[in-house]
């Protein structure tokens, strides 16, 4: 990863959902770069473990903060030069939830902003979704396919893009959208809310069956959290994202079925999977285009899925390790 501590070192920077999969790894790259980090995250879905290490780094500030929250912001935000905010609501809760959705995707990224613009923040950049496409109609999908959500959570997110939006054309803030696409890697959840990834590995680590909604033929665009946190680095010091949304996928096309049958095979245990119904507003195609990110930005995208898919299986051990099954399974 390219070095950016000229840009980062004493500078204040805000991550929300700092605890959570992808923003402990923004985190992680940032206090590493010197920067003084305030990660955001109220704990609904972001793990204190996921970032315990980063304690004993003084440049590294946990705050337990809700991003719809008021009282303290002024605070956190004064003197703060850049803001990634990855807080969300879930896909996966948003049919649970739909009135809790909106207020996280949408209010929260409103308030945000607010104090953002109030306190001159230099580089706002917000975490959108593929979901804002709904079903995609033209493919490879650039960033100029129509907006046409199917999901409460894409439409949720979709709201928040297009606040990002307005507090750059009215207000000058300095904003870049970055429209993630099925991230994987370490510290990713893998209880009913977390990506199909990391749940296939803890039920193969359990001895479960892999239960796979719909027909199993549904196409992916799996991206790293690695080249992700990359992405944001590169939005971040770029002069060119400003008032810019950018697809932030790798380009590797992978069916559910196929992914079921790979992370079996990787992990030498025999494929045991279940069908079960389909996800409402479950999109069926993922070919994503990534020129203009790596045009604009620079970002290149690991291609080697299943190397870097391997590297995420020791995580579940700190997971999983009391676990028979999981002992069985790592002695192969």
């Amino acid at each position: 990863m390219q070095d950016y501590s000229a840009v980062f070192k004493n500078k204040k920077v805000i991550v929300t959902g700092g605890a959570g999969f992808i923003g402990s790894h923004i985190c992680e790259a940032l206090v590493g770069f010197g920067a003084e980090v305030y990660s955001l995250d109220d704990y609904s879905a972001g793990k204190e473990k996921n970032i315990a290490f980063l304690s004993a780094y003084s440049n590294f500030h946990p705050l337990r903060m809700d991003v719809t929250a008021v009282e303290g912001m002024d605070r956190v935000f004064d003197g703060a030069s850049f803001v990634f905010h990855n807080a969300a609501s879930k896909k996966n809760i948003c049919m649970k939830d739909p009135k809790r959705d909106l207020r996280v995707n949408a209010e929260g990224t409103l308030n945000l902003l607010q104090y953002a613009h109030k306190h001159s923040v230099q580089r706002f950049i917000h975490a959108s979704t593929g979901s804002v496409y709904g079903e995609p109609t033209i493919f490879p999908t650039t960033e100029s396919h129509p907006l046409r959500p199917v999901s409460y959570y894409g439409v949720s997110k979709l709201a928040g893009e297009r606040y990002v939006d307005v507090f750059n054309r009215l207000y000058g803030v300095n904003t870049t959208i970055l429209r993630y696409f099925h991230v994987y890697g370490t510290r990713q959840e893998s209880n009913e809310f977390g990506g199909v990834v990391s749940i296939f590995i803890r039920n193969i680590l359990e001895g479960k069956p892999l239960i796979v909604s719909g027909d199993g033929t549904q196409v992916r665009s799996f991206t790293w959290v690695k080249d992700l946190v990359a992405a944001n680095l590169a939005a971040a010091t770029t002069e060119g994202a400003i008032g810019k949304a950018y697809n932030a996928a790798s380009g590797i096309r992978v069916s559910i079925n196929e992914l079921a049958e790979g992370i079996a095979r990787l992990m030498k245990v025999p494929s045991q999977i279940e069908f079960g119904p389909p996800l409402i507003g479950d999109i069926m195609e993922f070919d994503v285009s990534n020129k203009a990110i790596k045009e604009d930005l620079g970002v290149e995208f690991t291609q080697d899925f299943w190397g870097t898919l391997s590297r995420t299986l020791d995580e579940f051990k700190d997971y999983l390790g009391d676990s028979a099954n999981v002992a069985a399974v790592l002695a192969h």
